[in-house]
């Protein structure tokens, strides 16, 4: 079997300088001395990364029913992002978008990805933690990877130092009647027909997981990972597997009511969100410590009382629509980031790579096209600060589907142009494309343009045959 070169260490060659002059004689004082100074300038990084967790899943998003006190309160503390959109509306090119701050295609990230799939995001690109590594940060990821599962492709090949998580979707593994098993599943806490392993790094410590038990695990060990990582900058990565179906939650949580099984869901997620935050507290890290949460893509409808609600948008997940990407998202910074503040400027997780690495006194790679922009004035509440994306563009796998320009959103399909004034239409219920025949014609040139440059250059995914 012929594996990937891994010419991406390349761009690492000066964290493995520093490491080696540990072992000259004299420099390791001198070394951490340095590191120690570095690190008092240098923010923390973490972002928390739900798995179809629909727009409105939020108390401060207008949950009539989900109980997330943590999260309404880091929103009080810091600020609400209402625009803020991931790269797609599903798993695998939201994740990778995510990581190296551009739109799937661009690095050949466009489908979900299975466990007989050879490929995954290629070592080559320069993910989030490539960037801050260079800068001597540790870097963690620990939760749903789903960004391929063989060695090549996993976080400690992609710029992280250690990985805990599952390698995809927790409804991966030989399920048969995958839908029948839901409420089954949630009744009977102890039936799981599905084998999706838990990995430690490259190894496989689990199979089945025990998924009552993945939320709270991955709560202990961010916990774990921060302590460990409060003398120095750290970057934590903590994509949730839920509540991605099959829901579970630990016996704390657990109802009874199938119907109550994504509210339960959410609710175990808020109180990880709290113990994380308490951690940064204890640790002495709260004013220098930037917090992230938002979710992969829209709620899966079709799960019905399994999925979420992304109201007042519509549809969800797999969708161009704004309940498929459009995602709840809150930022907290005390001291940098102003309380209760409320930003409805068009931002996305593809801003996330190149903002970390301007605060962290670097920048984004310059030997490539980054398409995520510097997002510091929106969070920070510059007066008069305006996105910096003159459009925003939705992908549907490789299909270029819809723009936003300001208010206006031009979605077109096989079927239908539609033009939504997302200011006023926020549920995109009036089609207004006949009555607006120049914004039509203008999002349209704009939509072309943009797409024949993404796709003279794009990159490949990494492949192993």
């Amino acid at each position: 079997m012929s594996r990937l070169n891994y010419s991406r260490r390349d761009f690492l060659k000066s964290i493995g300088l520093a490491a080696a002059s540990l072992a000259m004689p004299g420099c390791a004082n001198a070394y951490q001395r340095s590191v120690g100074k570095a690190s008092a300038d240098k923010p923390n990084f973490i972002i928390i990364f739900a798995d179809d967790q629909g727009y409105q899943d939020v108390g401060c998003f207008g949950s009539p029913n989900i109980n997330t006190p943590n999260l309404d309160r880091m929103a009080s503390e810091g600020m609400k992002f209402t625009d803020f959109y991931s790269a797609a509306s599903v798993c695998s090119p939201s994740r990778a978008a995510l990581l190296t701050g551009c739109y799937p295609p661009r690095v050949g990230i466009t489908k979900v990805l299975f466990p007989g799939d050879n490929i995954g995001l290629n070592p080559k690109e320069i993910t989030i933690a490539d960037s801050l590594k260079s800068r001597g940060y540790s870097c963690a990821c620990i939760g749903k990877w789903h960004l391929g599962h063989l060695p090549e492709f996993l976080p400690t090949s992609n710029g992280f130092d250690s990985y805990f998580g599952i390698p995809y979707s927790n409804d991966m593994d030989g399920v048969k009647d995958r839908d029948k098993n839901l409420d089954r599943a949630w009744r009977q806490k102890d039936y799981s027909p599905w084998n999706v392993p838990l990995m430690r790094n490259e190894e496989i410590i689990e199979r089945p997981a025990d998924q009552t038990t993945l939320i709270e695990r991955y709560t202990d060990e961010a916990v774990g990972f921060i302590r460990k990582n409060k003398n120095n900058p750290f970057f934590l990565y903590l994509p949730h597997t839920m509540p991605h179906i099959p829901l579970f939650v630990s016996d704390e949580f657990f109802v009874g009511d199938v119907y109550k099984a994504y509210k339960a869901t959410i609710e175990q997620i808020d109180s990880s969100v709290g113990q994380v935050l308490a951690a940064i507290k204890k640790s002495g890290l709260d004013k220098n410590t930037l917090v992230v949460y938002t979710s992969d893509n829209g709620p899966w409808l079709g799960k019905k009382h399994h999925g979420g609600s992304a109201l007042p948008l519509r549809d969800g997940k797999f969708s161009t629509y704004e309940g498929g990407m459009r995602e709840p998202t809150i930022m907290r910074w005390p001291g940098k980031i102003p309380a209760a503040k409320v930003c409805s400027e068009v931002c996305g997780t593809i801003d996330l790579l190149p903002t970390f690495a301007e605060l962290a006194g670097t920048k984004a790679p310059s030997d490539r096209v980054i398409d995520g922009k510097d997002i510091r004035p929106l969070m920070f509440a510059k007066p008069r600060a305006k996105s910096p994306h003159k459009a925003y563009f939705y992908y549907r796998g490789n299909n270029l589907e819809a723009v936003r320009n300001g208010r206006w959103k031009l979605r077109r399909s096989k079927k239908n142009t539609e033009l939504y004034d997302l200011q006023a239409d926020i549920s995109e219920k009036n089609n207004l494309s006949d009555k607006y025949p120049d914004i039509v014609e203008r999002l349209t040139t704009m939509m072309k343009e943009f797409d024949s440059e993404l796709k003279a250059n794009v990159r490949p995914p990494g492949k192993v045959s």
